[in-house]
């Protein structure tokens, strides 16, 4: 089961007891699901829903607190749509319900965003409205680089009464046409995971924490290891350059190099992919890395000075194109 899905699936068992929050959820899920349509001189609201339960859930409210008995409508999937719609409609005495919900004014004028005894109610219809636009068209997808938490809006006002709805419960979103269609967007993880809650979706919640942590660790396992290979890489190619010019300074100071310089200088040429550690372990007896890289630095310096006095190449000249382009 997708993320989206599965938050969709609780949300439609998520009890809800207050009147208010349950009026607030059904004008949600009407405004953002649905429309209102002239029939023969009647209006007729439909909302058109992706789950059977959702479509269950908003029939069952309408008849509890509204006393009408909606018809649920399934249209096959087909096309683009491969999933089932179901549509929700009130056709007799459809007028009276969009005033009751709030779908059209005193006037008989379309609200284009939400009722506003929504936008100015308590948090708790805060949150049943998010539940409600969620259930009508919204989506959560895996955690990650790109997760996002979002409601496709049937207007600019509608959004913008969303990001108000979310910003009373302490979540920043933010409203956004995309291509022509209006959104409103939740990217933060930590914001995510308060508006599941907040919405009812506990259980949703923690399995999509558990997915965004995982991914979360192996990303850093990932990191650390590109980490330690790039360490690596250059570690070898430093010894290898560094054996190139330890083998041109043995030349240049032939047997005029002290003994224990020349003992770390063969070490270095013996094992060119070592590193300094592994060079100390090696020697007998054994050394620092910090001694090793001192013995090393002064055959060097002696080997240049010398290669100077002479008017020679010095040891840098051993180091080919490819070791400089490393």
């Amino acid at each position: 089961m997708s993320m989206t899905a599965a938050v969709k699936d609780e949300l439609s068992r998520h009890v809800v007891t207050k009147t208010c929050c349950r009026k607030a959820e059904i004008s949600a899920m009407l405004r953002f699901a649905g429309g209102l349509h002239i029939i023969g001189g009647r209006i007729v609201i439909e909302a058109e829903l992706d789950t059977a339960a959702a479509a269950r859930r908003l029939r069952q409210a309408i008849a509890d607190l509204y006393s009408q008995t909606p018809q649920v409508l399934v249209m096959s999937g087909g096309g683009l749509r491969r999933g089932s719609r179901y549509i929700v409609r009130v056709a007799q005495d459809g007028e009276a319900l969009a005033r009751q919900t709030g779908l059209i004014d005193h006037r008989g004028r379309p609200v284009r965003g939400l009722p506003p005894r929504v936008v100015n109610g308590s948090i708790c219809d805060s949150e049943a409205a998010w539940r409600g636009a969620f259930l009508a068209h919204g989506s959560l997808t895996e955690p990650g680089r790109s997760s996002s938490m979002e409601v496709t809006c049937p207007g600019q006002e509608a959004a913008l009464a969303l990001v108000g709805a979310a910003r009373r419960l302490g979540v920043q979103s933010k409203a956004r046409d995309v291509r022509g269609v209006d959104r409103v967007v939740i990217r933060d993880g930590d914001a995510i995971g308060v508006m599941l809650t907040r919405l009812g979706a506990t259980d949703a919640f923690m399995a999509w924490e558990e997915r965004r942590m995982r991914r979360e660790v192996r990303a850093t396992a990932n990191r650390l290891a590109n980490f330690d290979d790039a360490n690596l890489r250059r570690s070898v190619e430093a010894a290898v350059q560094a054996g190139s010019r330890v083998e041109r300074a043995l030349e240049i100071l032939a047997d005029e190099v002290p003994d224990h310089l020349a003992e770390a200088g063969r070490l270095r040429l013996t094992h060119k992919e070592a590193s300094l550690e592994e060079l100390g372990q090696k020697a007998d007896p054994p050394m620092t890395k910090d001694a090793v890289a001192g013995r090393i630095r002064r055959l060097l310096a002696m080997a240049d000075k010398r290669a100077s006095d002479l008017g020679i190449p010095n040891t840098e000249a051993a180091l080919t194109a490819d070791m400089l382009d490393q």
